[in-house]
């Protein structure tokens, strides 16, 4: 299981990465389940967009977003704008960051990996299943935030059909 510094990331491979663009085109098709979406956001020193696939936890009407890996590129370019856009099914809509406290981060976090332990098990030096006490250690090496929805409307993606016909 991994062990990670709380400053650091673990670096995606090549195959990671390669595997990320093909999930991320199907993410953006709509062709996972909900609790996917394309991650998208705006490089905090080329103002370039930069997108990657990312699993939603969902708990009582509230969406949280988790950074298994750590402080990642996305993660410093999210707390950078203070915003997200997360794109499904066509659709692009815009979140505010809300940085979860370190008192509620042991229950996300557990939430998280007993939900997606499949996925992101070997992130985490914890096994699936503890108590979220167990992860009172480590929360400060995870990134979790609440998102809210943005001013902005839904945006329909251009390649979006079934919009343009109505």
């Amino acid at each position: 299981m991994a062990e990670l510094p709380a400053s650091e990331f673990m670096q995606q491979t090549a195959v990671e990465r390669l595997f990320n663009r093909a999930f991320g085109w199907l993410v953006s098709a709509g062709l996972a389940s909900r609790n996917c979406a394309l991650l998208e956001v705006v490089g905090r020193k080329s103002g370039r967009h930069f997108s990657t696939p990312i699993y939603l936890l969902i708990i009582d009407d509230r969406t949280f977003l988790v950074c298994p890996r750590g402080r990642s590129q996305w993660v410093r370019n999210a707390e950078a704008n203070g915003k997200v856009w997360l794109k499904r099914r066509g659709e692009r809509i815009e979140y505010v960051l809300r940085p979860v406290s370190d008192a509620d981060r042991p229950q996300v976090l557990r939430a998280y990996l007993d939900r997606f332990k499949f996925i992101v098990q070997r992130y985490f030096p914890i096994p699936a299943g503890s108590p979220a006490t167990a992860f009172v250690p480590i929360a400060d090496r995870y990134p979790v935030y609440q998102l809210k929805r943005g001013d902005s409307h839904v945006v329909r993606s251009p390649d979006s059909v079934a919009d343009a016909i109505r």
